[in-house]
């Protein structure tokens, strides 16, 4: 299903005019896409050198665009990467419209990548970000040069026990009692059950980065439009699930035409991994990483491991962008 706000290796607090108080990691910049009723807020890691292709990241649900800057990093001398914070999440407000359907945040994608002109990009996409990233590579295959996809929220028969509650915030009246419920916990407690659904191992979170998670989470909790939110985009997503025929999203995974990479990871307690096969079988020509240890977010736990699988398929395909073997210096190209 998707991941909450969670926190990134090691950070620093900067002042943006443009968001207010953010934490941006050493490196990365932050701007504000304004777009006829939305503005999105989006992350951007300057690349190593010029000429990089252009790459997109798409965060899972309650997530945000800092779920992706350790893998970022990892990837500045390969790509020119920035990461959207979707509406209604991150420093990104709601949309006009209040829609969060999996087809409305893939429109907000499509739109973002014509107003910038940045397609073809490397597309990077993380639980309900993968099932829009899926959507947009099915239906502009024009602005998807390659797909990296990390436990997708794909449809599943058997749903597993621990994405329930995120499915139940679908229900009318259901996030009202969710937040009754939570409202006696503190931070750092709806923070530990946070990481320990969404990690494989949550000790491999540092104190700092912890710390950054508990203070996201406070800032997170006091936004008036949180619950709602949470609530519409766990509907988009339960809704994606039951459409048939040509809006299926296993029948647009058929129709993606760019080299597909697919993460699973064997801990993971919201997307099932025995869906990794299905999905390896679904998207044609596909290469599957399996990391057994890892989570719900592999690009976070892993990141290392993730940025040379992706490294892998930029040589294998040849969509570099650039001459092969022309990696930076420390190794991360």
């Amino acid at each position: 299903m998707s991941s909450t706000e969670l926190p990134g290796v090691r950070s620093t607090t900067e002042l943006s005019s443009q968001v207010g108080a953010v934490r941006v990691a050493d490196g990365e910049q932050l701007r504000t896409v304004a777009l006829p009723g939305l503005e999105l807020n989006v992350r951007v890691r300057p690349p190593l050198r010029r000429g990089l292709p252009p790459a997109l990241f798409v965060h899972g649900l309650g997530g945000s665009s800092q779920n992706w800057s350790d893998l970022m990093a990892r990837l500045a001398g390969s790509v020119d990467g920035e990461a959207l914070d979707l509406p209604g999440f991150g420093w990104s407000p709601p949309p006009a419209d209040r829609d969060y359907s999996v087809t409305a945040l893939a429109r907000v994608v499509i739109r973002h990548l014509d107003a910038a002109g940045r397609g073809p990009v490397h597309l990077f996409g993380n639980s309900l970000g993968g099932a829009v990233s899926t959507r947009v590579a099915a239906v502009r295959p024009d602005l998807v040069r390659t797909l990296t996809l990390v436990s997708p929220a794909l449809p599943e028969l058997r749903v597993q026990k621990s994405a329930v509650p995120t499915a139940l915030l679908a229900l009318p009246g259901v996030a009202g009692l969710f937040g009754r419920l939570a409202r006696d916990l503190t931070a750092e407690q709806r923070t530990r059950g946070v990481l320990g659904l969404c990690y494989g191992d949550p000790s491999r979170v540092t104190p700092e980065g912890f710390r950054d998670a508990v203070e996201e989470m406070e800032r997170r909790m006091a936004l008036p439009y949180f619950w709602d939110a949470m609530t519409r985009s766990s509907r988009g997503i339960v809704d994606a699930y039951t459409l048939g025929g040509q809006h299926g999203l296993w029948r647009q995974a058929q129709r993606v035409l760019a080299p597909t990479l697919l993460v699973y990871g064997g801990r993971d307690q919201l997307v099932s991994y025995r869906m990794a096969r299905k999905a390896a079988a679904a998207f044609r020509g596909s290469r599957l990483l399996s990391l057994p240890e890892a989570g719900h977010v592999a690009m976070m736990e892993y990141p290392e491991v993730v940025a040379s699988a992706f490294r892998e398929l930029l040589y294998d395909t040849g969509a570099t962008g650039r001459n092969a073997g022309d990696d930076d210096e420390d190794g991360r190209g």
